[in-house]
């Protein structure tokens, strides 16, 4: 019979097996701007080369510019101008009312790139930041260059029992705000979110400190929010019409956006590649050696068709 810190100690060996963090690297200086009209959010740059193309990137749900992207920082920066900032609720991003809507956020990156002179750019959008992506072009086509589109899709709630759980959020998740807090933790709704086994615990991974204060700057509510806006999008009425290159990178073991729903978004799209990356929906971070050259050759498919 096992003990029970014997079973820890043999879950975290067995994690740490299958996950790989990457080191951080020194993340870029981020600082608080205000957007007219708006409100007043997080954001960060790295020049990249003289003349270089501008990628914004854009996070995905439950996590922060800097948790989302570091692995791919140093990479992307050697060849592009970077800008990234935290999307409404997320981290030190603006501070959403009653609702979260995806559209604010697609307007909020126009209005950072205003900021910034930025005439127009290339949207990288990873799961939540995919319908962002789509809703620049579709709302502000001629600031989008191009479109690169990681674990996402074009709807998400294609199988009956997927439209009974996102017709349901709504009422559940105001449920839950009536709750005490600290009873959905955001530790939890991470487990959920990157099929963490159940037995396990974020801690297992040695995560450093600046990663879980970063994820810790988003509340369970504003999670509960996002899910509930991504359950409601959909993009299938004007996919087709998308006309700047476009990658899509394809995460072959999600379970969270399943991969046949992330290639159907690929063969939508006129002229867009497919890149094939070969883990699950955190491949962002916990598959960061797979995941960041998939990335870099979907990006150098794009720019190379300007």
């Amino acid at each position: 019979m096992v003990r029970p810190m014997d079973r820890r100690t043999l879950t975290r060996t067995a994690i740490r097996r299958v996950v790989q963090l990457p080191p951080a690297p020194e993340l870029p200086s981020g600082y608080t701007v205000e957007l007219p009209g708006r409100g007043t959010t997080f954001v960060a740059e790295i020049e990249g080369p003289p003349g270089a193309p501008t990628l914004f990137l854009l996070h995905g749900l439950a996590c922060t510019a800097y948790l989302n992207w570091f692995p791919a920082l140093e990479s992307l920066s050697a060849k592009y101008h970077i800008i990234m900032m935290d999307m409404r609720g997320h981290g030190r991003g603006i501070r959403h009312g009653r609702f979260f809507r995806l559209k604010d956020c697609a307007d909020d990156a126009v209005a950072v790139a205003d900021l910034f002179g930025i005439e127009s750019f290339i949207p990288v959008g990873y799961s939540m930041g995919g319908p962002v992506a789509q809703l620049l072009w579709r709302h502000h086509p001629e600031r989008v260059d191009g479109l690169v589109l990681c674990a996402t899709a074009r709807n998400f709630r294609g199988k009956p029992q997927e439209r009974l759980f996102f017709m349901m959020l709504p009422a559940v998740a105001m449920g839950l705000a009536l709750r005490k807090p600290g009873t959905e933790t955001a530790d939890a709704m991470a487990k959920r979110l990157i099929d963490f086994p159940a037995d396990a615990e974020l801690s297992d991974l040695d995560v450093p400190s600046w990663a879980l204060k970063e994820f810790r700057r988003t509340s369970p509510w504003t999670m509960l929010q996002g899910v509930n806006a991504i359950g409601q999008y959909s993009s299938h009425g004007w996919i087709t019409d998308i006309d700047v290159p476009t990658a899509v990178v394809v995460t072959t073991k999600d379970r969270f956006i399943p991969t046949s729903r992330q290639l159907r978004l690929a063969e939508l799209i006129p002229g867009a590649t497919t890149h094939l990356c070969n883990a699950n929906h955190a491949a962002c971070v916990l598959a960061a050696h797979r995941f960041v050259p998939v990335l870099n050759e979907a990006v150098d498919s794009v720019t190379s068709r300007l």
